[in-house]
């Protein structure tokens, strides 16, 4: 019998309001945060897939008819595929299935043999019910049984399904007829479900009793040459608005992951252990280095040693690099490294704020990626959590000079950070200062303005006694958690 693979689909590229008393009445309770229209953004593509994948196709092969009694069911005599044996053979990459259409006739018994190709472990699992996990350059063989209907099987580790890694399986003949109208409704059923049931923020709710923030307080440079530290991944449930809890994928227990500083010639050294439950990675940018060494995926259970010399100076992004990478950095995997500027000016205050979004999933489970790839966050927030420096201002004493690095996570928003109520009159960023006090242009800047991954900093002084609000100018960033208040005196 001849059985033929539906036309391969190739994947995208993967690429990789008055204004100050307004704002300062957070201080007395939490902020009246109105809910902001979200942005819909197009699905952008992933990074790393398997340069062939456009080009190549799966190949289906059938063995000679069978004669098991088991082959019918169903439709009985009627289906067409009763007592045929079919064969079926998948090649796993970094983030794809291929073929990833295929078409059977109703009541045959199918076997399947997949080799991973990819970098990193998948499974295939028909229905989602878990398989073992297939390591890189190893193949097996899996009983599917007797298909009477239409179906799907995918890769169950988290967000390998929702990157590409899906297999529609049509069946035909059968008492369902084609499979698109019965695999179509499951998928919206499953959408349906999972959107309703996602975590919510209440912007005026606030912390219970015992809530610390983040200290957004930048790490002092210790002075030496070389900096070891281990990094130890670990996925965790964290609280990350009020009430609202997520698991977050992490560097040594944080998302953000912690903040590394040291000075340009300075060698980095990062022990990075994986004790999480898939694949993860890491990727500093202020490193030149080999990625398919350092920057590789380790497995769980694993640990890697990264390397490098900082040679240029600025405030770098670090973060996972295993794909789906927009799904790991969404989930928390990511900080940020300062490398200090030659005769950095001292200030009496410093601290680094690291902006990134947050996409909800259901309560105590992991980040929504079908959000992710369309940009649709549900807060923007400074150092992990929502509002977080509005239920606990940051204090300066009045005239105090105050130094903010600020960092853009990611994965998808900008920023243009601005204090309410100062000028900007010294401003470095991507290795330069744009601005330096007391030039000769008497020059002053109203905001640094970063895209994801790019970072600067600020300095600044706030001499009268009060609350200056800061935030991206972004509104509808600010309004759905992007905010936070300087208290003086």
């Amino acid at each position: 019998m001849s059985v033929t693979p539906a036309p391969d689909h190739p994947a995208p590229d993967r690429p990789p309001g008055s204004r100050l008393a307004r704002w300062t009445s957070a201080l007395n309770g939490v902020l009246p945060v109105v809910s902001a229209a979200l942005a819909l953004g197009l699905i952008v593509g992933l990074l790393m897939v398997s340069a062939s994948f456009g080009n190549s196709t799966g190949t289906l092969a059938s063995s000679a008819e069978g004669t098991s009694s088991s082959a019918g069911g169903g439709g009985g005599a009627a289906l067409p595929g009763k007592g045929k044996k079919v064969t079926l053979e998948f090649e796993e990459g970094d983030m794809y299935i291929k073929p990833n259409k295929v078409t059977v006739p109703a009541g045959a018994d199918v076997t399947v043999n997949v080799v991973n190709k990819g970098s990193q472990a998948h499974t295939l699992s028909l229905l989602g019910k878990t398989s073992n996990q297939l390591q890189p350059g190893k193949s097996e063989t899996q009983h599917w049984g007797v298909l009477t209907e239409s179906t799907q099987a995918w890769c169950v580790i988290p967000g390998h399904k929702e990157a590409g890694m899906l297999v529609e399986i049509t069946v035909t003949g059968g008492e369902s007829g084609t499979a698109a109208s019965g695999t179509t409704a499951a998928a919206g059923g499953d959408k349906a479900a999972g959107d309703s049931a996602n975590a919510k923020i209440d912007p005026a709710a606030k912390p219970a009793a015992g809530w610390k923030p983040h200290d957004p307080t930048a790490p002092a440079n210790d002075g030496k040459d070389v900096h070891e530290v281990t990094f130890t991944v670990t996925e965790k449930e964290i609280e990350v608005a009020p009430g609202v809890k997520q698991t977050r994928w992490t560097y040594n227990g944080s998302a953000p992951g912690p903040t590394l500083r040291g000075n340009v010639g300075d060698t980095f050294r990062i022990k990075l252990v994986n004790k999480g439950s898939m694949g993860h990675s890491i990727d500093f940018h202020a490193s030149k280095v080999a990625p398919n060494v350092e920057m590789r995926t380790i497995k769980p259970g694993e640990t890697l040693v990264y390397e490098f010399k900082a040679q240029f100076a600025g405030i770098f992004t670090y973060h996972c690099g295993s794909d789906p990478m927009i799904y790991h950095m969404g989930n928390g995997m990511h900080g940020a490294v300062i490398v200090d500027p030659p005769k950095l000016d001292k200030v009496d205050k410093e601290l680094v704020l690291v902006q990134s979004e947050l996409y909800l999933g259901p309560q105590g489970k992991p980040g929504d990626m079908a959000k992710m790839l369309a940009g649709d966050y549900d807060a923007v927030v400074f150092n992990g959590y929502h509002n977080q420096y509005v239920h606990a201002p940051i204090k300066v004493k009045p005239g105090d000079r105050v130094r903010v690095w600020v960092d853009d996570g990611g994965p998808n928003e900008n920023i243009a950070f601005h204090v309410v109520g100062t000028i900007f009159d010294t401003v470095w960023k991507d290795g330069a200062y744009r601005v330096r006090k007391d030039n000769d242009e008497k020059g002053g800047a109203q905001v640094l303005d970063l895209q994801p991954t790019q970072g600067g900093f600020v300095e600044f002084t706030l001499p009268d006694a009060g609350t200056y609000p800061f935030l991206g100018h972004k509104m509808k960033n600010m309004a759905t958690g992007g905010l936070g208040v300087f208290q003086v005196g």
